[in-house]
């Protein structure tokens, strides 16, 4: 079986044929539309120039995804690869060429005062209606063409440079450590999986080599860290946002009255989360609070590894709990070789899923561990690859998802891999099951929440200077003692979170950690009416998910009836997390 994904369905090679003449094509296109662009915002038949407009998008959207993602693909796992890092630069400076027409185009949209009227008369204007409109109403953050044109090129130097390092350093980092007498020299994400293991000595062990190598790239990191965050600061105050934050909520299709009513019902509950930790700390033999490097330690009797034939066949009955469409789905990514599974030194850590809408398939990265949270990881991927397959359906341009909606789909399946599994288990099972779902819950809402706090106040000081390292690490830890509170050993923390987390390293998604808690928590209350409705929902819900491209985050959401303006609705998907920690206190006295 092969554990490496497989590419060639985009390209042979970077030599190939077909890829020079998607980058030819994609070159001479971008060329094409810079020269009649003049033209055509003069042109006073305005249908048929947003119908040229649609269509030379929907051509540059398919020429772009295969060409940036076969180029990305390679990098993630392969970070060496000179190949990929040479032909993703030219494709960068390709892209930016398209910034001044774009700039010129969207302020013409801006400026059609008939354009509803103008959208009604023609069916492919009529399919891409929310993007025209949504293109309208952010005209006014548009610059001038020239402008639009500069900063496009300075970021294929500035902010994309600095994450292409960022992530070279992280995956070529090599850690020293000592296990079982043997000193070794391992991969960072080898080393950051040991915090899963079931010696504790080991957890432990892991934990302070990670920290140590940390120290070997913390000052370039966090160049790069300040390099990207100034860049954003500086174009968002251009653009005329009234901070990062608020450009972020305008890309989530999301408002702040939305996010202040889910952070302050999370805020409500977090002694909840606190009171878990301290019983898992007190179980595990410790007096002043869990320390982190306990966070993801196995409990019960299940702590045994998986194999990854093993997982597959987990993952694949539970989802068939909920409908066979979704097992038919991962059978399909499992058999396609879509999913790369090990981890190996030049590969990125973490996990991830890429859309491929224009083959119907997607591709998902994992550093397969064997442990419990990893399988969860393999089922909250295939969550993303199902949600793209629902969207097949539509046009690319309309396949195109906000932040917080995309981790719906993918925590909805978590759920119910996770909780099909607790129903199957003994009391033993039941305990490690819903504990490594507390862990979960716990990561995307107590450190979701601090890794919030972190980064906006990263923002706030680095509107006024760079930060060095210790000032990084200092506000990192500020932001788990407000976050973790008690539950977390203070004199145990991370300070080193914003090194490892990718999400912080990306110019175009600013504050990509709410997004999660979103997800989370639509999810949960999704998964109670799914309880309710039965077969009934699993229509309703995909049909949620073909939806999610075209519509903001509140209509989205009023599909199912819900109102994400309402503290209410989010207090109520707390409950849910709420019972399990509940029922875990629970079944820890007994």
């Amino acid at each position: 079986m092969d554990l490496k994904w497989s590419l060639k369905e985009l390209y042979p090679s970077f030599d190939s044929p077909e890829f020079k003449k998607d980058l030819k094509e994609l070159q001479e296109l971008i060329s094409r539309i810079n020269s009649e662009v003049n033209e055509d915002i003069k042109c006073k038949n305005t249908k048929v120039v947003l119908e040229k407009y649609i269509n030379d998008n929907i051509n540059l959207s398919n020429l772009i995804i295969n060409l940036d993602s076969f180029c990305s693909l390679t990098i993630s796992v392969d970070t060496k690869n000179t190949e990929a890092l040479k032909n993703q630069e030219v494709i960068e400076k390709t892209l930016a060429e398209l910034a001044e027409s774009n700039a010129k185009y969207k302020k013409f949209i801006g400026s059609i005062d008939n354009l509803e009227e103008i959208i009604d008369s023609s069916a492919l204007l009529k399919e891409h209606e929310f993007m025209l409109k949504e293109i309208k109403e952010n005209s006014k953050h548009v610059l001038s063409d020239k402008e639009e044109s500069i900063i496009a090129k300075m970021q294929t130097t500035g902010s994309s440079a600095w994450g292409t390092l960022k992530e070279s350093l992280i995956s070529k980092l090599m850690v020293d450590i000592e296990l079982n007498g043997e000193k070794k020299l391992l991969p960072l994400t080898e080393v950051r999986n040991l915090a899963h293991h079931k010696d504790k000595e080991v957890r432990k062990t892991a934990y302070y080599a990670e920290l140590e190598s940390y120290k070997k790239i913390e000052d370039p990191v966090a160049a790069a860290l300040n390099g990207i965050k100034g860049e954003v600061i500086t174009t968002s105050r251009l653009r005329g946002y009234e901070s990062p934050l608020h450009e972020s909520l305008a890309k989530s299709r999301m408002d702040m009255e939305a996010l202040d009513a889910m952070l302050n019902a999370m805020k409500e509950y977090m002694p909840h989360f606190r009171s878990y930790l301290k019983k898992k700390a007190e179980i595990l033999g410790y007096e002043k609070g869990l320390p982190f490097y306990e966070l993801f330690a196995p409990m019960g009797e299940i702590n045994k590894s998986y194999s990854y034939d093993g997982a597959k066949k987990f993952v694949e009955e539970n989802f068939r709990s909920f409908s066979d469409k979704l097992g038919d789905f991962a059978v399909k990514a499992f058999e396609g070789n879509w999913i790369d599974v090990l981890p190996r030194e030049g590969k990125v850590a973490g996990a991830f899923c890429a859309g491929l809408h224009t083959l119907g398939q997607s591709r998902i990265m994992l550093n397969f561990g064997g442990n419990l949270s990893d399988v969860i990881t393999l089922a909250h991927e295939l969550g993303h690859g199902y949600h793209g397959d629902c969207l097949l359906g539509e046009s690319i341009l309309n396949s195109d998802y906000p932040m917080p909606i995309a981790e719906t789909a993918s925590t909805f399946c978590e759920t119910i891999v996770k909780k099909a599994a607790l129903k199957k288990s003994s009391k033993e099972e039941a305990l490690t099951i819903l504990e490594s779902e507390l862990q979960d819950s716990t990561q995307v809402i107590v450190d979701i929440y601090s890794r919030f706090l972190f980064e906006k106040k990263l923002f706030d000081m680095r509107d006024e200077a760079a930060l060095n390292p210790d000032e990084l690490k200092e506000i990192m830890l500020s932001a788990q003692k407000e976050a973790y509170g008690d539950g977390l050993d203070e004199n145990l923390l991370h300070p080193y979170m914003w090194i490892c987390k990718p999400h912080y390293y990306s110019a175009g998604y600013s504050f990509y950690n709410f997004p999660y808690a979103f997800g989370l928590l639509f999810a949960k209350g999704l998964y109670a009416e799914y309880l309710k409705k039965g077969e009934e929902f699993v229509k309703e819900y995909d049909k949620l998910l073909a939806l999610t491209g075209k519509n903001n985050a509140s209509e989205v959401t009023k599909v199912m009836n819900i109102d994400i303006h309402d503290i209410e609705f989010w207090r109520g998907s707390l409950e849910i997390i709420k019972g399990d920690i509940e029922e875990f206190l629970n079944l820890c006295s007994k």
